[in-house]
């Protein structure tokens, strides 16, 4: 879902992202000392007054200071500890990292009208190794902010502002989603008729005003921002007004837009004739990119086989001894193009599986009719239950994925009787090969209802990327560790 925050920078902070922003600031400010330190040291030795950079430049250790000092200073102007980019998506890092490559560029440019000979590879180590530890403490920062915020803690208050069926689409948004997303909904502002009452599934949340009363509702429940969640029955000039009304209110303005599952990456935002308008650049599924997710899916299956191909041997062996029946289940599933492929797994069932199919089905089923596990399924061998929990009951799949059939990751590749139920929305997860993981594993798997494992797989078919891709593969590894969810 895109939200874009339109507020002014001086929307109130809560202390305690106050106390968040601090804390990162020492942080910040220890590992650039301590990795300008390192670098001085390696470059001019452990002695603060020897020499100078070139003919009339200043002592080196004057230097290292200078380079700290605006590096901390360009972490700070380039605003990557504003609370409303701390926790979630990638603005952080990339705004970590435009600190540290303006510091390098800077230095280079007065470095060379100077003619102080500031070294390439004291610049060339000090500052691309700051920025890598600095992503992995902003990393450790997160995950403590996204603990905190399970806990429903760390969170901004906002008021859902906008027409009665986008607001409740967004509440159930927002529960669906992990817990540690930054926003606390205390209240709705209806477009239209507020007396009319959220479906049941809503739960106990309260309808405060109309849209015109918000800024007035925000400030009396203490909510920091405004969510304005889609526009079709709030005109230009109603949403004009509601913006000039929170001038000097601290409170601040968000703007939903309803194009939802869109990253920012393909998005571009202009103004025309005064109007803010988001251009949306439609997914792409073949040119050099998708050569080279092929290519790096045979690079990668290979090296993981490599790794991991005695292991399998161990496995096979204990899949033939524990229990009567071939070593690898084989199962037609849907591939690229909706083309059909056998996909290999270690067998983790008995044999008379598919017989003993309707003492699993029924109450249990996750909602698509033909997908259905339980946690104790009795048709799963003792061997196969602790395969399935580490997921090591697919390591054969990266046979089809050297064959072509599937991608290391990918939407999960559907049951030919599943995909009979599918309406013409859900068929598009076959434009992409399916994936030995992905969205949907690494975000919940077994745990996931069927409409949101959909919805993440259509997510990852309309934005796919390299770095999504080698995102999806570390978390994966974690899930797989962890045993979250798979049964």
């Amino acid at each position: 879902m895109s939200i874009a925050v339109v507020a002014p920078a001086r929307v109130t902070v809560r202390p305690w992202g106050i106390s968040l922003q601090r804390r990162i600031a020492v942080t910040d400010t220890l590992v650039v000392a301590l990795v300008m330190v390192i670098a001085h040291g390696l470059r001019f030795g452990w002695d603060p007054f020897v020499g100078l950079v070139g003919p009339s430049g200043p002592a080196p250790w004057w230097l290292t200071v200078a380079i700290s000092v605006l590096w901390l200073l360009e972490l700070s102007w380039t605003r990557s500890r504003d609370v409303r980019i701390l926790g979630q998506g990638p603005e952080e890092y990339e705004r970590v990292g435009a600190a540290g490559w303006r510091t390098f560029a800077m230095v280079a440019i007065v470095g060379f009208f100077t003619q102080w000979g500031v070294s390439r590879g004291y610049l060339l180590f000090a500052i691309p190794l700051g920025t890598l530890v600095l992503f992995g403490y902003r990393r450790a920062w997160r995950l403590w902010l996204q603990e905190q915020r399970s806990h429903g803690r760390m969170r901004q208050r906002v008021v859902l502002a906008g027409p009665q069926r986008t607001v409740e689409q967004m509440i159930r948004r927002l529960a669906r989603a992990q817990k540690d997303h930054p926003y606390e909904v205390v209240g709705v502002c209806l477009a239209g008729d507020r007396d009319v009452p959220l479906a049941p599934d809503i739960g106990p949340m309260r309808v405060l005003g109309s849209i015109g009363e918000a800024p007035r509702i925000a400030d009396d429940v203490d909510a920091e921002f405004i969510v304005l969640a889609g526009t079709e029955e709030v005109s230009l000039r109603e949403a004009r007004r509601l913006e000039f009304a929170l001038e000097d209110t601290g409170v601040g303005l968000i703007v939903a837009p309803t194009v939802a599952d869109v990253a920012i990456p393909r998005m571009v935002v202009s103004e025309v004739a005064g109007l803010p308008l988001m251009h949306v650049d439609p997914p792409r599924f073949t040119g050099p990119t998708r050569v080279l997710k092929y290519a790096a899916d045979k690079a990668g299956a290979l090296l993981i086989l490599a790794i991991v191909g005695l292991p399998m041997l161990g496995i096979a062996i204990a899949v033939k001894l524990s229990s009567p029946g071939p070593v690898f289940f084989r199962q037609s599933r849907v591939g690229l193009g909706h083309e059909p492929f056998e996909m290999l797994k270690f067998r983790s069932m008995y044999v008379d599986a598919e017989e003993r199919k309707a003492e699993v089905m029924g109450e249990d089923d996750d909602g698509n009719g033909v997908l259905s596990k339980r946690r104790d399924d009795p048709r799963v061998t003792p061997v196969g239950r602790i395969l399935r929990r580490y997921s090591l009951d697919e390591l054969p799949q990266l046979l089809n994925v050297l064959k072509g059939d599937m991608s290391l990751v990918g939407p999960r590749p559907p049951l030919p009787a599943e995909t009979e139920l599918w309406d013409q929305d859900v068929s598009r997860r076959q434009l992409v090969r399916p994936g030995m993981t992905g969205l949907w594993q690494v975000s919940g798997r077994s745990n996931l209802s069927w409409d949101e494992s959909v919805r993440l797989d259509l997510h990852y078919t309309q934005n796919w990327t390299i770095g999504l891709d080698l995102v999806i593969l570390l978390r994966t590894v974690r899930a797989v560790v962890a045993g979250r969810g798979a049964y």
